[in-house]
């Protein structure tokens, strides 16, 4: 897992902060199974440091079996909008003022009116315990968006900016009424909120915008890993194509909580087997790892679940009754099975689409020609488009490494220069100190943190296109083993 936020327990003051919060849940009624003790997490779960995997999470301290119950997080200590509505007349009488706010921007406005009450709130402890930015896309400055490179991701992160703006504009006047703390009402503290409620909120049943739940939001993320959609042999060609991607159900949850009536209480189980150290992960949902990094601000180097987009003639889009957003290559480098019907049915001569349209539909391979002849443009698609890309997947390999080896030097500017000298686009005209020190009015401290919190959203941003690029690379492989498999049958 990369760039999940999350700070680390590496001091004995970080160490410090985690046992607080844990005696503070305790006394809060969060509790575990009964098997377990109840102070924190007892004796089943323990808060540990995973480096490279997620930083701080939740590791086990003793066999855990699937479908064991883990973690218990009672309705009063869950923070929803009606929570804080309840215990604050203030609150709810000025949100009547303002109902055409939707129900998560009115969460948002009261996450940061209980902040603004500082240790006066009941769940002081647990927003300490937040982490104080996010990567999330609606943070990018224009340096990251534009280090994204794919004309799809860089639109999301301008959408994901502007929506977010509108959303704080629409709200601010609510925020004054609230006489928030000057802080609290700027655009960044709106970020802020909107992080934490786009990375930590778990589904409730009486209220979409969701709950936070402490303690329940230790846990690191693991992808869903049902999809049985893979191959392994070139082989296979037929049968894996035949596989559909679109309609697949499992029978099990995607998520491995809830909240639960009966016991009025959110309940985290055991997905899977887990040994004595192991970290103890749970499933948010399928996501991609742009998805991931827009709602949480983190990405997997491994997701089962990405999905890279190339680009697609109008005439394949109007051919295909497919969504666009199936259409799309595997991590593995395979195209999906729609993206395969499409371009099978748009290979095919126009005046035979009618008669053989059921076989594209279908899954199954038209021809031998047709298929070399898709196979082809692919690879040939995903050979242009790497070209087209202003660097190569060695040079942003050794851009992340050299982001990596910033800690060594003494200052961004000395960094910068040696990185100006292997590096030319990205580090023209000083765009890395512009958008570092451009604000005018921060003191050193708060450039060093802007700093930092803008390093690691670049990075990211570097991550993601490496991995776009990663897997159109591996398409175009997976495209040449079938075409010379084809030819020599």
């Amino acid at each position: 897992m990369v760039g999940n936020g999350k700070m680390n327990p590496s001091s004995e003051a970080e160490e410090e902060g985690v046992k607080s919060l844990l005696k503070w849940a305790a006394k809060y009624g969060i509790e575990v199974s009964e098997s377990c003790s109840s102070l924190g997490l007892g004796h089943c779960l323990g808060v540990s440091c995973f480096p490279g995997a997620g930083g701080r999470g939740v590791a086990a301290l003793r066999p855990i079996s699937k479908g064991e119950l883990l973690l218990k997080v009672p309705k009063s200590a869950l923070i929803t909008t009606d929570s804080l509505l309840s215990r604050d007349e203030t609150l709810s009488l000025a949100l009547k003022a303002h109902p055409s706010l939707s129900s998560t921007k009115v969460f948002t406005v009261c996450l940061l009116y209980e902040i603004n009450k500082g240790k006066a709130s009941p769940w002081h402890p647990y927003f300490l315990h937040l982490p104080r930015s996010y990567s999330i896309l609606a943070a990018f400055g224009e340096l990251e968006t534009q280090a994204l490179q794919v004309d799809y991701a860089i639109w999301a992160a301008q959408k994901a900016v502007t929506k977010a703006k509108y959303e704080w504009e629409q709200a601010f006047t609510l925020m004054k009424e609230l006489k928030l703390k000057p802080p609290l009402l700027t655009f960044r503290a709106w970020i802020w909120a909107t992080g934490t409620i786009s990375s930590r909120t778990l589904h409730i049943p009486w209220d979409e915008a969701g709950c936070l739940c402490p303690v329940g939001d230790l846990f690191n993320y693991a992808a869903p890993t049902e999809d049985p959609d893979s191959f392994e042999n070139v082989e296979n060609w037929q049968n894996e194509h035949a596989k559909d991607d679109l309609d697949i159900h499992h029978s099990q949850r995607l998520t491995d909580g809830g909240y639960e009536e009966d016991v009025a209480a959110y309940c985290f189980y055991a997905k899977k087997n887990y040994n004595v150290g192991e970290q103890v992960l749970l499933s948010y949902g399928t996501y991609t790892n742009l998805e991931l990094l827009e709602y949480y601000g983190f990405l997997l180097e491994d997701n089962p679940n990405e999905k890279v987009f190339i680009p697609l003639d109008l005439d394949m889009h109007s051919l295909s009754c497919w969504p666009k957003e199936s259409l799309y290559i595997h991590q593995n480098g395979r195209p999906s099975f729609a993206l395969m019907c499409a371009l099978r049915l748009w290979a095919t001569p126009p005046r035979q689409r009618k008669s053989i349209g059921h076989l594209a539909y279908s899954g199954c391979p038209i021809s031998k020609g047709n298929e070399i002849y898709v196979m082809k443009w692919i690879g040939k698609k995903c050979d242009a488009l790497l070209k087209e890309m202003p660097t190569s997947v060695e040079e942003d390999k050794s851009l992340v490494h050299l982001i990596d080896k910033m800690v060594e030097y003494e200052n961004l500017r000395e960094w910068v220069k040696e990185a100006s000298a292997v590096f030319g686009g990205e580090f023209g005209d000083n765009n890395i100190l512009k958008a570092a020190y451009g604000v005018e009015g921060d003191n050193e401290l708060t450039s060093l943190v802007r700093t930092k919190m803008l390093i690691d959203r670049w990075k990211l941003a570097v991550q993601w296109r490496l991995m776009y690029k990663t897997v159109v690379a591996r398409c175009i492989s997976y495209c040449t083993d079938i075409i010379n498999s084809l030819s020599t049958q």
